[in-house]
């Protein structure tokens, strides 16, 4: 299957009410029942403010004591708590580099990174743990997904589809191929 093929293959189509709905002239269209509008339901809610006590930084207030929204993830993402705890435990127990010594600190990096990849691979489905790699940010990886699977897959007059809001890094690699 091509990249041109693969938009096509993801569409579904429509439940029969949404199509119906879809098709109704724009006056009944807004007619919707009350309940539909009421806004979530307290159990997505609840799960919401769950999620949110996992990151430390989301407690914060900003201008005028609102909760604080991070929406550039491209840039920085935030780290839960578990997180920030095994990076500090990392540091404190273990910092080393990994791959390439065979004292005990490194031996101990180095078990703990390819741990990590099993456990990743087990987690995402992926056969084995050689196809876990770890790079500094999404940047990276999209380079790397470019000018490695890009290269051997899209050819002249092959589309890639974006959205008109990507950021940059998500354009140009392909540009370039």
């Amino acid at each position: 299957m091509g990249l041109r093929d693969t938009a096509a293959a993801r569409r579904q189509p429509q439940p029969p009410q949404q199509q119906q709905q879809l098709g109704a002239p724009p006056a009944q269209q807004r007619q919707r029942p009350q309940a539909q509008r009421a806004g979530p339901s307290p159990a997505p809610r609840r799960a919401a403010e769950d999620i949110r006590a996992d990151f430390p930084i989301l407690s914060r207030t900003v201008r005028g004591g609102k909760p604080l929204v991070y929406l550039d993830n491209a840039s920085t993402t935030q780290k839960p708590a578990s997180v920030i705890d095994a990076i500090s435990e990392y540091y404190r127990t273990r910092n080393a580099n990994i791959h390439r010594a065979v004292y005990a600190l490194a031996e101990e990096a180095t078990d703990a990174y390819e741990s990590a990849r099993g456990r990743i691979a087990s987690f995402v489905g992926a056969p084995s743990r050689d196809e876990i790699v770890f790079v500094r940010g999404t940047t990276e990886a999209i380079n790397l997904v470019a000018y490695s699977w890009g290269r051997a897959n899209v050819g002249e007059g092959d589309v890639i589809v974006t959205t008109e809001y990507e950021h940059h890094s998500n354009i140009v690699p392909w540009q370039l191929l």
